[in-house]
């Protein structure tokens, strides 16, 4: 291939790049926009609907509670104890430290697993100062060399501050074999490879993220009407409360026998 074909070959892939760039932009657009709106749709449904739920889950543990008290029957008891299990108020702060709750504030129990204090040796110190008049990123003029110096002190300090001899011996070593040879620059067409690869992949992270959301439960109400979430949320409340007016009206029938 001549010299002429292989840049036409170039300018050609560097356009399906930028197109692709394009089109993931608006993609990102679309999903972010997306995920907004489930959040906001999330927040609003629990602020309008919640006390509903809320007030259906007692009326259904009062509902169970009256019958198990008419019929004794021990599956019904079961079944009241269940219910009013999911809407028992949150435990006391006390009961929920068990005990490490004192005059002073909490107590935290010992930890067997916590690191213990090390103190390096005397061969831990000498090589930890050899390799700190050698590294350090101030024996350094380029930043690019400063940067590569204050990562390996950093690893340096950290194999000292374990009493790590060992660890300390072969960062020695790596030191003195010099930093790693340069990689060959990739050429222009094997960057615009490696990017249109790279955009392949958020593609598709992206549309594992759009599918979560569309399949989450609020994404699937959503669907039902894209257009009037609000008017889906009044439909919903609408239906709601005529449930909570119907477990009040059997509430009621199950408690009047005992008033009488």
């Amino acid at each position: 291939m001549g010299q002429a074909a292989e840049q036409a070959a170039e300018d050609r892939l560097e356009r399906a790049v930028r197109a692709a760039e394009q089109a993931l932009i608006e993609f990102e657009i679309a999903v972010e926009s997306f995920r907004v709106e489930v959040e906001n749709f999330s927040r609003l449904h629990h602020q309008r609907l919640g006390p509903m739920y809320t007030r259906l889950d007692e009326l259904d543990a009062l509902i169970a509670e009256a019958v198990a008290a008419q019929t004794g029957d021990r599956e019904d008891i079961r079944y009241a104890w269940e219910a009013r299990a999911l809407v028992m108020p949150m435990p006391g702060i006390e009961e929920l430290f068990e005990g490490l709750l004192g005059p002073d504030g909490v107590h935290q129990p010992e930890d067997p697993d916590a690191p213990r204090r090390v103190r390096p040796g005397e061969e831990a110190r000498r090589l930890y100062r050899e390799l700190v008049r050698k590294v350090h990123p101030d024996l350094a003029q380029e930043e690019a060399e400063q940067k590569r110096r204050g990562e390996f002190i950093a690893r340096v300090n950290e194999a000292y501050a374990q009493g790590d001899e060992e660890g300390l011996r072969a960062l020695a070593a790596e030191w003195e074999a010099g930093p790693p040879a340069e990689e060959a620059q990739p050429s222009k067409a094997e960057e615009l490879y490696g990017r249109l690869e790279w955009l392949a992949q958020r593609k598709e992270a992206l549309a594992a993220v759009a599918a979560e959301l569309e399949q989450s439960a609020i994404g699937q109400m959503l669907k039902l009407a894209p257009e009037d979430p609000d008017g889906l949320l009044n439909e919903i409340a609408e239906q709601l409360l005529a449930q909570v007016a119907e477990r009040e009206r059997r509430l009621e029938g199950l408690l009047r026998p005992a008033a009488d």
